[in-house]
């Protein structure tokens, strides 16, 4: 059994935007950034549970829509002078297709 789950082709995140993956243990905002890299992490701020995958994409970071705090793609971590971490889940690509850890979420992922 593989460790890793497909959760659908690169292409079907247009560059720069977010999609959702719906799991019982809450949603997974996956990001594909101008240069083509992919990110996943919660997609819920630790501020005010503002949904990342809303927020504006830049560079490597992304920034909350409800009250812009700005948190690295890589760590999680909040920039400047904001505080928290969102967590980040293992992701891989393999021939156009995105692959998240399945042990970062529950084995059975609801529909979008």
């Amino acid at each position: 059994m593989t460790n890793f789950v497909d959760i659908g082709a690169v292409e079907d995140i247009p560059v720069r935007s977010a999609r959702l993956v719906k799991t019982h243990g809450g949603c997974i905002a996956v990001f594909r950034t101008a240069s083509d890299k992919i990110f996943a992490l919660d997609d819920k701020c630790p501020h005010k549970g503002g949904p990342l995958s809303n927020g504006i994409q830049h560079d490597e970071s992304i920034t909350c829509p409800l009250h812009n705090w700005v948190f690295d793609l890589n760590t999680g971590a909040a920039k400047g002078a904001d505080e928290g971490v969102v967590k980040t889940y293992d992701i891989r690509v393999e021939d156009g297709r995105i692959l998240l850890d399945r042990a970062a979420i529950s084995l059975s992922l609801v529909a979008e």
